[in-house]
């Protein structure tokens, strides 16, 4: 592993410099490693639940006898709250010490993931998938402020962030891999269950380890931002994770819409003219750095995410694959995003971010093309790994250059809402990118099948057309990178 710092550039046993804007209680310092560990393990645990119960859901749908419709609840109850409460659990960090809100975020998703688990019936598991997800949205941002507030921006905080995505990107794959194997051999409890160790873990690590900081302005918390934007939130991915069942005219998905929409302009005129302390000062969205960053993350997740979902359906019904085979196969996607991130880490301090995001979108681009000429009896390595392979090494690419551009020049005081925001930015993207993905290859199975039960060929039809518009929203995140600083390169 690379060395790593702390601010003053010490090294790991030497006392840190409080960060401008925070205060610092005396208690011990944490080596950067062990930092670097608890808010990757954090991040980890928090994406590893968005993708790791998709190969588990049929399983989950014979063992609690969920409707077809309810079933998919199983996911959105976590997206929905996950995404909604984001921004609040920033501000909260930086409130109210983002070791407090830390721990308070792990106990809870772990709490739920122990209901969730042995949940006996389809509401117990919805509850507990929802209360997980306000989990996550409370300590998800933090693993990133406790890099962006340990770190100066330059080489060392290259180094964290690269490992920071570098889990962070595998997690979806991991996910599948994870799922596949537990619901296979064990049982689909432990795809939540699996979370108590981690959560324990971590909370004994971060009593032992984390320092008390917060912000040292009021600790005034905009009430009515908050309201404003966690109902905006909430509104927007109900109505966009609808379009999975529903038109988007539809009452379940269009007035959601809309009310996100209108509270999200209520919210920025809240920001702007009434709150003393606002939730998010909207003159970091001016700045370059962070609104490109959000822009691309936004549009970039929204193909990332369709990557796992449609291979991992192509895999299942087209090619028959088992949940543990289908699981298995995603093992070099894995191994590329981390082998991506890690390597984008080493050369943003020389490349910049614009560069490597480009990079990155130009190898994911060309591997959604190649994709997207799937067949129903395609070669696996030729039409599956090699191409997922070349996706995976641009989501690493990207992952690190990304949330550099998003936090670069942030003051420590902001840098938990200006996570959140990005978080935000990212699940918005995936929610919207799947929701659009997953309309375009169902109108084209449909069309092609009509009342029959859709063949091989039809389902591979429409599988391909997502991963071409995929493609598509690549080369708008690509082009987004030119809103970033011209200069962006990591100081030595």
């Amino acid at each position: 592993m690379t060395h790593l710092g702390t601010q003053d550039g010490t090294s790991g046993g030497g006392a840190a410099t409080p960060a401008a804007g925070t205060t610092r209680s005396p208690d011990r310092t944490a080596p950067p490693w062990v930092i670097v560990t608890l808010a990757c393990l954090g991040q980890f645990m928090v994406l590893l639940d968005v993708s790791i119960v998709n190969v588990a859901l049929p399983s989950i749908q014979t063992g609690l006898g969920f409707s077809d419709t309810g079933l998919q609840w199983v996911v959105n109850a976590y997206t929905l709250a996950f995404a909604g409460f984001l921004m609040l659990g920033g501000r909260a960090g930086d409130l109210l010490g983002r070791k407090r809100v830390y721990i308070a975020g792990i106990a809870v998703f772990t709490a739920a993931s122990l209901v969730g688990g042995l949940a006996d019936s389809p509401g117990v598991l919805i509850v507990a998938r929802v209360v997980q997800g306000v989990g996550a949205a409370f300590l998800s941002p933090i693993t990133l402020a406790l890099l962006t507030t340990t770190f100066p921006e330059g080489p060392k905080r290259a180094s964290a962030l690269g490992l920071w995505s570098a889990v962070a990107g595998g997690a979806g794959a991991v996910g599948s891999i994870a799922g596949g194997l537990l619901t296979g051999y064990l049982s689909w409890r432990w795809i939540l269950l699996v979370n108590i160790p981690i959560g324990i873990a971590l909370i004994a690590g971060c009593v032992r380890y984390l320092d008390h900081r917060r912000s040292e302005g009021p600790r005034r918390l905009d009430i009515l931002g908050a309201a404003t934007v966690t109902l905006a939130l909430l509104a927007l991915v109900y109505g966009i994770v609808n379009t999975a069942s529903y038109g988007w005219t539809s009452p379940q998905v269009l007035p959601p819409l809309i009310v996100g929409l209108v509270l999200l302009a209520l919210f920025c005129f809240v920001e702007e003219r009434v709150a003393k302390v606002p939730l998010i000062r909207l003159g970091l969205l001016r700045a370059r750095s962070v609104a490109g960053g959000n822009l691309v993350g936004l549009l970039m997740n929204a193909a990332f995410l369709s990557m796992w979902y449609f291979v991992s359906l192509y895999l299942q019904n087209v090619r028959g694959f088992s949940p543990i085979q289908a699981g298995l196969a995603f093992l070099p996607h894995t191994l590329m995003v981390m082998t991506g991130a890690r390597l984008s880490s080493r050369l943003i301090s020389r490349a910049g971010t614009r560069p490597l995001i480009l990079a990155g979108a130009l190898s994911a681009l060309a591997g959604f093309v190649w994709q997207s000429q799937l067949g129903p009896h395609s070669d696996f390595v030729l039409m599956v790994v090699l191409p997922g392979m070349l996706m995976a090494l641009g989501v690493g690419l990207v992952f690190t250059p990304v949330a550099a551009a998003a936090t670069s020049g942030v003051a420590p005081a902001d840098a938990g809402v200006v996570s959140g925001l990005l978080n935000t930015s990212r699940q918005i993207g995936g929610a919207l990118g799947l929701a659009i993905l997953t309309t375009i290859a169902t109108s084209r199975i449909q069309s092609l099948s009509g009342d029959a039960q859709p063949s091989s060929d039809n389902l591979v039809s429409g599988y391909g057309l997502a991963f071409l518009v995929a493609a598509a929203f690549v080369v708008l995140g690509a082009a987004s990178a030119l809103v970033l600083p011209r200069v962006a390169k990591n100081r030595s």
